[in-house]
């Protein structure tokens, strides 16, 4: 290992694991690498912890010891069912306590004793008073759910949650003694119908569930649907929205809100006036401009709004409001905060409180704004649950599959609204590697390790429960990111970060929970560098993971199809590459080599990317699933007969390798140099390709085909 300048103490050392620090990791090169000094004490003060001095190490090391013996019960408690787990109880000194556990009203409520464990720890001498420990056992057959556990006693009257999990997430029986399922992969906002208003949107995802699942599909993962900011410009990227928990209305129908049809015709024709500028665009192959769709669908959505519901729709409303809670009072808060005084970086500092008194009255003065962007968001779970149940009618057994972001915006929804639970003075990314030497800055807060279990973990489990209202399956972006995140500090280089560990069996038991009462499917991303036993711990817990054909590879060639991992979703390609044709013809190197984002001579790159297609053509034709001189549509049914001949449980289709296009719909490494997440969808000519047309498309029927032989 190189030497550091800057070598951190075996105190400050100390101190960092002592928060979940990693300070010496193995990086892509195999090679083992230390953070500086300078890094540890940047990553500590943005958990909140002054490491400025050896004095203040030792404070603080004395302080993280001491934490939980000043805690009556651990912020939050989480199993596993089935198994008994022990809950330390501190008090004073030869105190009595008495423990039990008040059921989730969900699961039918009531009480169960909680009997002390045989469990000596010595006392401890905190803040001046001799504190002991007792230990209690919770039973092993808690039910599923949110329990709380109280304690009370003389120098006890507290309580906390305990979250009982699923051992393992069992998938669905169709799903299961080598069950499969095939499913499409669209990009929403590019799947464009003559009525879209130049954006894919929700009746579009109703109509292509339905589309999917006529041909044999049994799901249709599509992009992040997380909300945008309220007002122009939208970010385009789906992974870097302002919120993770709410959707963008960007993707609402104008036409399939019910109050729509109740318009006067002086209304309706304002709402027409509103989509006209906008129809033309569903065919133009040029790059998606979300902010001429926005404006105008939100002119047509305020009209549509103004509309008076019915005692029933406005008591559904009302339920709905009430149902999400303070999550979605705060979020649609913010919407009207932006609304009227622009983007939060140029907000005056009261306003980046939400507990100010200024935000206060600004939510009084606001409130029928509030009352819109609450609106907007019913619209969009009730066209969401309509799109869902489209799914299921057109024959699929799981239907839609959401995608969850690794984080949120910096000046965000959420980074403003769980700045409790949010870490500032870091952002998340990744360490260098070979595509990418300088390292990643992605821009996103963490969450804060220690905020969130001191939340019981309840913004993350929301967020989860709104998700997951009308899912088959989720996708998790970066699933490692439920384990550990890379952590730059701010003002430091992406290289200069250090990993931070997260409870893992709190993260991914609180997912498997809330994915079993959804019924739903569960799939990490697990690519690039993980290490083996979170691949083996997340199959344990029943999280599928992820293989790409392109990256599965051995020094021989191209990994054979049987010893692919049977809890995966398979697939030829994924976002970040071109589709398949695009990559047969090694467009994603002549696109980089245009950016500048090669990193060796360009003939080199074309030719390994030759090598690498003919390593794989020759592999299709030894297994007889490719003739000696194939069309374009023949060598992409080949590479998906590869895939179909995996173990895999699910196998995905790309729906741009279904009509043959050629374009990638995001460049890693790139923000202003290319159309990241803005290309309609089209064949390989670049004509558009419509909703209408798929449902006449042959070469998707033909593909179908391939998969249903399956």
């Amino acid at each position: 290992m190189p030497e550091q300048p800057d070598r951190p103490s075996d105190d400050l050392l100390r101190l960092a694991e002592a928060y979940d620090i990693v300070a010496r990791y193995q990086g892509h090169d195999g090679e083992q690498h230390e953070s500086s000094a300078h890094t540890l004490r940047a990553v500590l003060a943005a958990l909140g912890v002054d490491a400025s001095s050896p004095e203040r190490i030792a404070l603080a090391l004395a302080n993280v010891e001491n934490t939980p013996w000043r805690r009556v019960l651990p912020p939050v408690v989480v199993a596993r069912q089935g198994r008994a787990v022990q809950v330390p109880v501190h008090v004073t000194h030869g105190d009595p306590v008495e423990v039990w556990v008040e059921l989730d009203p969900e699961v039918g409520g009531g009480r169960r004793e909680v009997a002390q464990a045989d469990v000596y720890v010595e006392p401890r001498t905190v803040d001046g008073r001799l504190v002991g420990r007792a230990t209690f056992e919770l039973p092993a057959d808690l039910p599923l759910g949110w329990h709380e556990i109280r304690a009370e006693g003389p120098s006890a009257h507290t309580h906390c949650p305990v979250v009982v999990t699923p051992d393992r997430l069992e998938l669905p029986e169709q799903l299961r003694d080598g069950g499969r399922a095939w499913g499409l992969m669209a990009q929403l906002y590019s799947v464009r119908s003559r009525a879209s208003w130049g954006v894919g949107d929700l009746a579009d995802l109703a109509d292509l569930g339905w589309l999917a699942g006529r041909h044999g599909a049994d799901f249709l993962l599509i992009n992040p649907l997380h909300a945008a900011e309220p007002v122009e410009p939208l970010t385009p990227s789906p992974y870097l929205p302002t919120t993770r928990r709410f959707v963008n209305p960007l993707y609402v129908r104008v036409e399939d809100v019910r109050e729509t049809g109740y318009l006067s015709a002086a209304d309706r024709a304002l709402v027409e006036w509103a989509g006209e500028p906008v129809l033309p665009l569903d065919t133009d192959p040029g790059p998606i401009d979300r902010d001429i769709a926005w404006a105008a669908k939100r002119a047509a959505l305020e009209v549509v709004f103004a509309q008076p519901r019915s005692a029933a729709r406005q008591a559904a409303f009302d339920a709905f409001v009430e149902e999400q809670g303070e999550g979605l009072r705060t979020f649609a808060l913010w919407c009207a905060l932006v609304e009227r005084y622009g983007p939060p970086e140029t907000w005056s500092a009261p306003l980046h409180d939400p507990w100010s008194d200024e935000v206060v009255a600004a939510a009084v003065e606001l409130a029928d704004r509030v009352r819109f962007w609450s609106w907007l968001q019913w619209v969009a779970d009730e066209q969401l649950g309509r799109a869902q149940q489209a799914a299921l009618d057109g024959g699929m057994t799981l239907g839609i599959m959401h995608d969850l972001a690794v984080g949120v915006h910096p000046v965000g929804a959420d980074s403003w609204a769980l700045r409790d639970v949010l870490a500032t003075g870091a952002s998340v990314g990744a360490p260098p590697d070979m595509y990418n030497q300088q390292g990643q800055d992605w821009s996103q807060p963490p969450w804060h390790p220690t905020e969130l279990a001191r939340a019981a973990y309840r913004p993350y489990r929301d967020m989860l429960r709104t998700v997951l209202r009308h899912a088959g399956a989720i996708r998790i972006d970066h699933v490692i990111g439920l384990f550990r995140l890379w952590w730059v500090p701010e003002g430091n280089g992406a290289a200069e970060g250090a990993y931070v560990r997260y409870d893992h069996e709190a993260l991914v038991g609180i997912l498997a929970l809330e994915a079993h009462r959804a019924g739903a499917v569960v799939i990490g991303e697990d690519l690039g560098t993980v290490e083996p036993w979170v691949r083996d711990y997340l199959a344990e817990r029943g999280v599928l993971g992820t293989s790409v054909l392109w990256f599965e590879q051995t020094a021989e060639g191209p990994l054979p199809p049987e010893r692919y991992r049977r809890e995966v979703l398979a697939t030829v390609t994924t976002h970040d590459l071109p589709p398949t044709a695009g990559y047969l013809a090694g467009e994603h190197v002549q696109l980089r080599d245009r950016l500048g984002l090669l990193t060796k001579p360009l003939r080199e790159v074309q030719a390994e990317a030759v090598a690498e297609r003919e390593r794989m053509l020759d592999a299709l034709r030894e297994r007889g699933v490719l003739g000696g001189d194939p069309s374009e549509r023949e060598v992409v049914e080949a590479l998906h007969r590869w895939v179909l001949a995996t173990p895999s449980v699910l196998v995905g289709v790309s729906l741009a390798d279904a009509v043959g296009e050629r374009r990638a719909q995001n460049q890693p490494g790139t923000d202003q140099e290319y159309p990241n997440w803005k290309v309609p969808l089209a064949d390989g000519t670049g004509t558009v390709v419509l909703l209408e047309d798929l449902m006449t498309s042959p070469r998707l029927a033909s593909l179908a085909r391939v998969m249903n032989e399956g």
